[in-house]
């Protein structure tokens, strides 16, 4: 059953098509992921579906209700909904004072709570602990028709099963899940640069050929001074034969050079290298440390005697439910709180998602330069790395998508003086392009990280260390959070195997006890003994 449906949609912005295409329709049951490239319109496309935006040609007809989850939402929720408290915010509706993983589930909550027919969910993911995460998961299995834009793979491959990828404007639709999708992208690009190498091979070759038979024209002997008139003829006359030949073979060959289908060069990945040693970075072997500090938020207990260390040159993730104070830890490093020692030659960076460090007016590369220490020539390969090139780099940070401005934020943060990034929930609305892009430079960077996020890949890819809040206590882990949580696994398989063992020692301690009465049945209860003991052997 049809119940949207898009017919002739354009939108511009400037004179950039941002939106085409001539027949979209949302079928009871779709439910469609929208993958692109930051900026690509994926955003625009589901203000359009839900009447945020207008088109500027064509026609929407929407044959039902649509709720629609928001990324930068500030809105007053309707506090008349059912979901609040199995997101755990039903005593958080002042927006003001709730962190922002409590503004986004207060968001997702009241807007699942209306019921309606189609749900439009753009990154409901972003600031989500796992716990959270799970939860939504859940809850939209259970809707029939959604619309989804995610940089969570795992996410979208369990709900979706189709795609929209936005390229150049267009549309293109795919059937399936994100991990399907991804095969057939992957093989595209695989075919390009096939193609492309094909392309350039033969252009070479006949260009080649072009070269050898202008040279055999040229080379081909004038008539010789002592011959004849009627032989000078003759030799004239086959001389121009081959040049003509000649003349119309190089003709072909440019022919079939001008007719070779051009093929498109596939992006080629830059590798970004700065000057490090301009930050002036510290030689201490830890960076940031506090031996017992507490933090309290009116009456709420965040840290209590808790206790840390920042090893220089690691990348250290922080992982905890929301409110168990992820963000709170980065603040207090950040405006340097008298718990919190910090080596004299660490410059923080800090990156969080409110842009205050943008100036809008202003181009990207002049955002990006007003306080850099690295050349032009590299703030130009960190956001070309970044996937901001050429022409882009002069765009007013006003008219760029919130993921662009996100990506200038990093840009801007990287080639500045700062040696110890602070980073709360890097990878939140960046495409999958972009992210693996932060995940290469972080890994390649020589200074300190320490950074907030609840993408399990990107943890896994990045950190070496890891800090887990809970129970008002940091507990630090040497590896990423995959093997935290086999180490986890094991020692809880070891606490289990502890108490199995004592059991079964007990019981032969018992058995032991009631061989020594008189009317026992010794040969049953040494059967039983010898049992046990295998047990415990084997354990």
């Amino acid at each position: 059953m049809l119940i949207l449906e898009a017919v002739n949609l354009k939108k511009y912005y400037g004179d950039r098509l941002i939106i085409s295409t001539n027949d979209l329709e949302i079928r009871r049951g779709d439910k469609i992921g929208i993958v692109g490239e930051n900026g690509a319109g994926k955003t625009t496309l589901l203000n359009i579906l839900s009447g945020e935006t207008d088109a500027d040609t064509g026609v929407i007809k929407r044959y039902c209700s649509a709720a629609y989850i928001k990324q930068f939402s500030d809105e007053n929720v309707n506090t008349q909904g059912k979901l609040f408290k199995e997101f755990g915010v039903d005593d958080k509706f002042d927006c003001q004072k709730a962190s922002g993983g409590e503004r986004a589930k207060l968001s997702i909550a009241a807007e699942l709570s209306k019921n309606s027919s189609l749900l439009l969910a753009d990154e409901p993911t972003s600031n989500l602990d796992y716990k959270s995460i799970k939860i939504l998961k859940e809850k939209l299995s259970k809707i029939e028709t959604i619309v989804l834009i995610s940089h969570d793979r795992d996410f979208m491959d369990t709900l979706c099963n189709k795609i929209i990828e936005i390229r150049n404007g267009k549309l293109f639709f795919y059937e399936g899940n994100y991990s399907f999708y991804k095969k057939q992208k992957d093989l595209r690009i695989k075919r390009q640069k096939t193609e492309y190498e094909e392309y350039i091979e033969e252009k070479i070759r006949l260009e080649k050929a072009t070269r050898d038979v202008n040279s055999k024209s040229k080379s081909m002997k004038k008539t010789p001074k002592r011959m004849g008139n009627s032989e000078a003829r003759l030799h004239k006359r086959a001389v121009n034969e081959k040049k003509k030949k000649l003349d119309g073979a190089v003709k072909g060959i440019k022919s079939r050079i001008e007719k070779l289908q051009v093929k498109e060069k596939p992006d080629k990945i830059l590798k970004v290298k700065i000057d490090f040693s301009l930050t002036n970075p510290p030689q201490n072997k830890i960076i940031i440390s506090s031996s017992n500090f507490c933090f309290k938020y009116n009456k709420n207990e965040i840290f209590h005697n808790a206790k840390f260390k920042v090893y220089n040159g690691m990348k250290t993730a922080v992982v905890g439910d929301n409110g168990s104070g992820k963000t709170t830890l980065l603040n207090l490093i950040n405006m340097q709180d008298e718990q919190i020692y910090t080596v004299p030659k660490a410059v923080i960076g800090y990156f969080h998602q409110n842009f205050e460090d943008l100036d809008f007016d202003k181009t990207v590369l002049q955002n990006v330069m007003v306080s850099s220490i690295q050349s032009e020539s590299c703030v130009r390969t960190i956001l070309a790395r970044l996937l901001i090139f050429g022409d882009a780099v002069n765009k007013k940070v006003e008219v760029l998508s919130g993921g662009e401005k996100i990506k200038v934020s990093f840009a801007k943060l990287f080639a500045s003086k700062a040696n110890v990034l602070l980073l709360d929930e890097p990878t939140n609305y960046l495409d999958m392009q972009s992210i693996e892009a932060l995940e290469d430079f972080l890994k390649g960077y020589e200074g300190t990280v320490l950074f907030v996020s609840h993408d399990r890949a990107f943890i896994n890819s990045v950190a070496n260390r890891v800090f887990i809040l809970e129970n008002e206590k940091i507990t630090e882990f040497e590896g990423n959070l995959e093997q935290f949580e086999k180490n986890k696994k094991v020692s809880k398989n070891q606490e289990n195997v502890y108490i199995e063992k004592s059991i079964l020692q007990m019981k032969l301690t018992e058995i032991v006890s009631r061989m020594s009465l008189k009317d026992c049945d010794k040969e049953a209860l040494d059967k039983e003994y010898q049992c046990i003991a295998k047990q415990l052997n084997k354990m």
